[in-house]
């Protein structure tokens, strides 16, 4: 049996007022549209649920009942209608955001003001690899994430927002070959000692494809995937790391040598990304316009 909701609200509305003509002024319809839905109630249910005494209506014992669980079903009704409403404008629900490991010097602007706007939305902060959140995103684990896409782009049922785009530069030892240079060729590393990046983040997998372009084996020596830990790693001596230009503003580098990469120029870029094929809540909606309206600004 299948009842039609706005058959079962205007039966209850009856009820209430105990006439066809008082229901029809409260719900905005003509009287004889008030009849027709509720004969038509009643041949749903299969029973009479209204006594008819002049122009004054009585529910049957059958009556009774729907009346009672109709009034039930009308909340549970109206209170979804609030739930959602609630949510499309941002006062609940969850959102959980993918984050690079490197994205942590970039964002936090970005959470505390997500949190200053949307005191009810619960934000949640997943830390990954750049693979493995393209990855999540594909298979509906994520709706939304930042990471750092590289010259290969990104798989083709996603897209992507570009935030920011930042030179690479090498960070090695004191007295390195290249040591006071403002910039260093790429080929300049072949047959050096390396300390990269773990192996899914976007950084590496860019670099190893332009070692590839130039028909270079990298000697990576080491890797890490706390970008800090590397600078530690090459002040001591053991090799030459990678990073992005805002991540040196963070450095003491009077102990090391800093220079930017050429031949090829490298960019980090920082984006957004989200399946072309899903949809996309409000709150993953209000992420991506505050991340353009905070970081694009900057």
């Amino acid at each position: 049996m299948s009842i039609d909701i706005r058959a079962l609200r205007y039966f209850v509305e009856t009820v209430k007022l105990g006439s066809f003509t008082h229901a029809a002024a409260a719900v905005f319809v003509t009287q004889s549209t008030i009849s027709k839905m509720v004969r038509q109630l009643e041949e749903e249910i299969g029973q009479p649920l209204l006594i008819r005494e002049g122009r004054k209506v009585h529910p049957t014992d059958v009556g009774r009942v729907v009346y009672e669980r109709g009034l039930q079903a009308l909340g549970v009704i109206r209170e979804l209608q609030l739930e959602v409403a609630d949510v499309a404008q941002l006062g609940r629900g969850e959102l959980t955001v993918g984050m690079p490991r490197m994205g942590n010097l970039f964002f936090p602007a970005v959470v505390s003001e997500f949190r200053r706007r949307y005191p009810k939305l619960e934000l949640c902060l997943a830390e990954h690899g750049g693979s493995v959140l393209e990855q999540k995103i594909i298979g509906g684990e994520l709706e939304v994430a930042a990471t750092v896409l590289f010259s290969g782009g990104i798989q083709e049922k996603l897209a992507s927002r570009v935030i920011a785009r930042y030179a690479i530069y090498a960070v090695g030892p004191r007295n390195v070959p290249w040591a006071g240079r403002p910039t260093v060729e790429l080929s300049t590393f072949k047959d050096q000692p390396l300390v990269l990046l773990e192996e899914g983040s976007a950084l590496t997998r860019r670099l190893r494809s332009a070692f590839r372009e130039l028909d270079i084996e990298p000697h990576v020596v080491a890797q890490s995937g706390h970008w800090e830990f590397l600078a530690a790693l090459s002040e001591a001596g053991l090799g030459t790391t990678f990073l992005p230009q805002p991540f040196l503003a963070r450095l003491d580098v009077s102990g090391l040598s800093v220079a930017r990469v050429t031949e090829p120029e490298l960019e980090w870029t920082l984006a957004n990304i989200w399946s072309h094929d899903r949809y996309l809540s409000h709150a993953a909606r209000a992420w991506l316009a505050l991340c353009a309206e905070v970081l694009e600004a900057q």
